[in-house]
Protein backbone atom coordinates (compact mmCIF):
# COMPACT_ATOMS: atom_id res chain seq x y z
CA UNK A 1 0.00 0.00 0.00
CA UNK A 2 0.91 3.23 -0.40
CA UNK A 3 1.40 4.23 3.21
CA UNK A 4 3.70 1.93 3.82
CA UNK A 5 6.52 2.72 1.10
CA UNK A 6 9.56 5.29 1.31
CA UNK A 7 9.81 8.09 -0.52
CA UNK A 8 13.76 8.63 -1.05
CA UNK A 9 15.69 11.20 -1.95
CA UNK A 10 13.40 13.63 -1.34
CA UNK A 11 14.65 17.42 -0.81
CA UNK A 12 11.55 19.87 -1.83
CA UNK A 13 8.74 19.89 0.21
CA UNK A 14 5.87 21.76 0.05
CA UNK A 15 3.78 21.94 3.11
CA UNK A 16 -0.10 23.24 3.03
CA UNK A 17 -2.19 24.59 6.04
CA UNK A 18 -5.13 26.61 5.79
CA UNK A 19 -4.07 29.78 8.19
CA UNK A 20 -0.52 30.90 9.38
CA UNK A 21 -1.07 30.49 12.90
CA UNK A 22 -0.79 27.06 12.34
CA UNK A 23 2.88 26.94 11.11
CA UNK A 24 4.11 29.27 14.19
CA UNK A 25 5.58 25.78 15.63
CA UNK A 26 7.21 25.06 12.64
CA UNK A 27 8.65 28.12 12.05
CA UNK A 28 10.33 27.45 15.10
CA UNK A 29 12.27 25.02 13.80
CA UNK A 30 12.82 26.16 9.87
CA UNK A 31 16.51 28.35 9.91
CA UNK A 32 17.08 30.82 7.04
CA UNK A 33 12.79 31.32 6.13
CA UNK A 34 12.68 34.03 3.99
CA UNK A 35 9.20 35.12 2.19
CA UNK A 36 8.44 33.15 -0.80
CA UNK A 37 6.92 35.10 -3.89
CA UNK A 38 4.01 32.98 -4.49
CA UNK A 39 -0.10 34.17 -5.76
CA UNK A 40 -1.10 32.45 -1.65
CA UNK A 41 -1.89 34.06 2.14
CA UNK A 42 1.27 33.28 3.21
CA UNK A 43 4.47 31.54 1.85
CA UNK A 44 7.86 31.22 3.10
CA UNK A 45 10.52 28.78 2.40
CA UNK A 46 13.74 27.93 4.60
CA UNK A 47 15.89 24.99 5.90
CA UNK A 48 14.97 21.70 7.83
CA UNK A 49 17.47 19.25 8.53
CA UNK A 50 18.24 18.33 5.08
CA UNK A 51 15.12 19.58 3.28
CA UNK A 52 14.01 22.73 1.86
CA UNK A 53 10.26 23.17 2.92
CA UNK A 54 7.96 25.80 1.60
CA UNK A 55 5.08 26.71 3.73
CA UNK A 56 2.29 27.76 2.31
CA UNK A 57 -1.26 29.06 3.16
CA UNK A 58 -4.03 29.93 1.35
CA UNK A 59 -7.22 29.82 3.53
CA UNK A 60 -9.80 27.43 4.56
CA UNK A 61 -11.40 24.58 2.49
CA UNK A 62 -10.14 22.39 -0.46
CA UNK A 63 -10.26 24.59 -3.06
CA UNK A 64 -8.43 27.24 -1.60
CA UNK A 65 -5.94 24.75 -0.10
CA UNK A 66 -5.56 23.07 -3.85
CA UNK A 67 -5.03 26.03 -5.53
CA UNK A 68 -1.81 26.33 -2.97
CA UNK A 69 -0.45 23.37 -4.38
CA UNK A 70 -1.23 24.81 -8.26
CA UNK A 71 0.29 27.86 -7.38
CA UNK A 72 3.91 26.02 -5.35
CA UNK A 73 3.94 23.67 -8.07
CA UNK A 74 3.96 26.28 -10.58
CA UNK A 75 6.86 28.67 -8.80
CA UNK A 76 9.06 25.96 -6.98
CA UNK A 77 10.32 22.31 -7.42
CA UNK A 78 7.80 20.17 -5.39
CA UNK A 79 9.43 16.14 -4.22
CA UNK A 80 5.97 15.44 -1.65
CA UNK A 81 3.54 18.01 -0.27
CA UNK A 82 1.89 18.03 3.06
CA UNK A 83 -1.22 18.69 4.04
CA UNK A 84 -0.84 19.73 7.99
CA UNK A 85 -2.33 22.04 10.61
CA UNK A 86 -5.36 21.66 12.99
CA UNK A 87 -7.93 19.28 13.04
CA UNK A 88 -11.42 18.78 15.31
CA UNK A 89 -10.93 15.20 17.09
CA UNK A 90 -13.91 12.76 16.34
CA UNK A 91 -12.18 9.87 18.43
CA UNK A 92 -12.72 10.61 22.06
CA UNK A 93 -9.04 9.28 23.12
CA UNK A 94 -7.62 11.98 21.17
CA UNK A 95 -6.59 15.30 23.24
CA UNK A 96 -5.45 18.23 22.40
CA UNK A 97 -2.05 18.55 20.79
CA UNK A 98 -1.97 15.20 19.43
CA UNK A 99 -0.35 14.76 16.45
CA UNK A 100 -2.08 12.11 13.68
CA UNK A 101 -0.62 11.05 10.81
CA UNK A 102 -2.99 9.86 8.38
CA UNK A 103 -3.11 6.67 6.33
CA UNK A 104 -5.90 7.76 4.40
CA UNK A 105 -7.94 11.36 3.34
CA UNK A 106 -11.89 10.45 3.02
CA UNK A 107 -13.60 13.50 1.02
CA UNK A 108 -16.58 14.33 2.73
CA UNK A 109 -18.74 15.41 -0.13
CA UNK A 110 -17.25 13.41 -3.12
CA UNK A 111 -16.42 10.28 -1.17
CA UNK A 112 -13.24 10.25 -2.78
CA UNK A 113 -10.44 8.34 -1.23
CA UNK A 114 -6.52 9.06 -1.19
CA UNK A 115 -3.76 6.76 0.78
CA UNK A 116 -1.24 8.64 2.22
CA UNK A 117 2.14 8.12 2.79
CA UNK A 118 3.40 8.06 6.83
CA UNK A 119 6.35 9.14 8.67
CA UNK A 120 9.17 6.71 8.73
CA UNK A 121 10.73 7.41 11.94
CA UNK A 122 9.46 9.32 14.89
CA UNK A 123 10.87 10.42 18.91
CA UNK A 124 6.93 10.92 20.07
CA UNK A 125 4.08 8.40 18.51
CA UNK A 126 2.07 9.56 16.90
CA UNK A 127 -1.65 8.65 16.10
CA UNK A 128 -2.62 6.70 12.79
CA UNK A 129 -5.84 6.48 11.10
CA UNK A 130 -8.52 7.92 8.59
CA UNK A 131 -8.97 11.70 8.23
CA UNK A 132 -12.19 13.01 6.95
CA UNK A 133 -12.04 16.36 5.08
CA UNK A 134 -14.79 18.73 4.39
CA UNK A 135 -15.55 21.93 3.33
CA UNK A 136 -17.28 23.35 6.84
CA UNK A 137 -16.13 23.46 10.56
CA UNK A 138 -17.75 20.05 12.56
CA UNK A 139 -19.36 22.70 15.44
CA UNK A 140 -20.97 20.84 18.15
CA UNK A 141 -20.27 17.65 20.01
CA UNK A 142 -23.15 16.30 17.86
CA UNK A 143 -22.01 16.20 14.53
CA UNK A 144 -18.47 14.99 15.73
CA UNK A 145 -19.87 12.09 17.41
CA UNK A 146 -22.42 11.61 13.60
CA UNK A 147 -18.88 12.25 12.26
CA UNK A 148 -17.30 9.62 14.08
CA UNK A 149 -19.74 6.80 12.65
CA UNK A 150 -17.21 7.06 9.22
CA UNK A 151 -14.70 5.54 11.43
CA UNK A 152 -12.46 8.63 10.93
CA UNK A 153 -10.27 9.97 13.99
CA UNK A 154 -10.02 13.41 12.96
CA UNK A 155 -11.74 15.87 10.91
CA UNK A 156 -10.60 18.64 8.90
CA UNK A 157 -10.59 20.88 5.94
CA UNK A 158 -8.41 21.03 2.95
CA UNK A 159 -6.48 17.25 3.22
CA UNK A 160 -8.36 16.24 -0.07
CA UNK A 161 -8.18 19.52 -2.28
CA UNK A 162 -4.50 18.73 -1.25
CA UNK A 163 -4.52 15.66 -2.36
CA UNK A 164 -6.46 15.99 -5.84
CA UNK A 165 -4.04 18.00 -6.74
CA UNK A 166 -1.05 16.43 -5.12
CA UNK A 167 -2.52 13.41 -7.39
CA UNK A 168 -2.72 15.22 -10.49
CA UNK A 169 0.46 16.90 -10.31
CA UNK A 170 2.21 12.73 -9.70
CA UNK A 171 3.42 13.95 -6.83
CA UNK A 172 3.63 11.70 -3.12
CA UNK A 173 0.95 13.28 -0.45
CA UNK A 174 1.40 12.96 3.28
CA UNK A 175 -0.97 14.50 6.10
CA UNK A 176 -0.12 15.33 9.29
CA UNK A 177 -2.13 16.84 11.51
CA UNK A 178 -2.75 18.19 14.89
CA UNK A 179 -5.72 18.06 17.21
CA UNK A 180 -7.09 21.71 18.26
CA UNK A 181 -10.63 20.95 19.74
CA UNK A 182 -11.16 17.15 21.05
CA UNK A 183 -13.98 15.22 20.31
CA UNK A 184 -15.67 16.53 23.55
CA UNK A 185 -16.02 20.08 22.85
CA UNK A 186 -18.02 21.76 20.47
CA UNK A 187 -16.84 25.61 18.82
CA UNK A 188 -18.06 28.55 20.62
CA UNK A 189 -19.42 29.99 17.43
CA UNK A 190 -20.69 28.65 14.37
CA UNK A 191 -17.71 29.91 12.23
CA UNK A 192 -19.25 28.44 9.52
CA UNK A 193 -21.58 31.67 9.38
CA UNK A 194 -18.51 33.58 8.78
CA UNK A 195 -17.32 32.73 5.53
CA UNK A 196 -16.61 34.22 2.37
CA UNK A 197 -18.02 32.95 -0.89
CA UNK A 198 -14.30 31.49 -1.32
CA UNK A 199 -14.15 30.06 1.94
CA UNK A 200 -11.74 32.08 3.81
CA UNK A 201 -12.99 33.25 7.07
CA UNK A 202 -13.96 36.93 7.92
CA UNK A 203 -12.05 37.52 10.91
CA UNK A 204 -13.78 41.22 11.57
CA UNK A 205 -17.51 39.43 11.41
CA UNK A 206 -16.63 36.87 13.81
CA UNK A 207 -14.82 40.11 16.24
CA UNK A 208 -18.64 41.59 15.99
CA UNK A 209 -20.51 38.49 16.50
CA UNK A 210 -18.13 37.66 19.90
CA UNK A 211 -18.46 40.94 21.28
CA UNK A 212 -22.45 41.07 20.51
CA UNK A 213 -22.73 37.78 22.83
CA UNK A 214 -19.63 38.20 25.23
CA UNK A 215 -20.47 34.96 27.27
CA UNK A 216 -18.77 33.59 23.93
CA UNK A 217 -15.31 35.21 24.94
CA UNK A 218 -14.08 32.89 27.24
CA UNK A 219 -14.30 29.56 24.88
CA UNK A 220 -12.91 31.89 21.55
CA UNK A 221 -10.29 32.29 24.08
CA UNK A 222 -9.89 28.79 24.96
CA UNK A 223 -9.81 27.73 21.85
CA UNK A 224 -6.97 29.75 20.79
CA UNK A 225 -4.95 28.55 23.78
CA UNK A 226 -5.19 25.47 22.34
CA UNK A 227 -4.48 26.40 18.73
CA UNK A 228 -1.23 27.55 20.12
CA UNK A 229 -0.38 24.20 22.14
CA UNK A 230 -1.33 22.30 18.78
CA UNK A 231 0.69 24.79 16.58
CA UNK A 232 3.79 24.33 19.17
CA UNK A 233 3.42 20.35 19.35
CA UNK A 234 3.09 20.37 15.56
CA UNK A 235 6.19 22.33 15.59
CA UNK A 236 7.98 19.64 17.69
CA UNK A 237 6.85 16.64 15.98
CA UNK A 238 8.06 17.99 12.70
CA UNK A 239 11.53 19.01 14.66
CA UNK A 240 12.08 15.53 16.18
CA UNK A 241 10.72 13.21 13.27
CA UNK A 242 12.22 11.66 10.33
CA UNK A 243 8.92 12.09 7.85
CA UNK A 244 11.15 10.78 4.44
Amino acid sequence: MVSRQRVRSVSNLLVVAAERQEFEGIRRRVSALRPLALPVDYAAEGELREHRLALVANGAGPQLAGRAVDAACGGWKVDAVISTGFCGGLDPGLAVGQVIAASEIEARESGKRYPAYLPQETASAPARGSILSMDRVAVSVEEKKALRATGAAAVEMEAAGVAERARCHGIPFYCIRVVSDAAGESMPLDFNLYRTAEGRFKRGAIARAALAKPFRIPGLLRLRRQARIASMRLGEFFGDCRIF
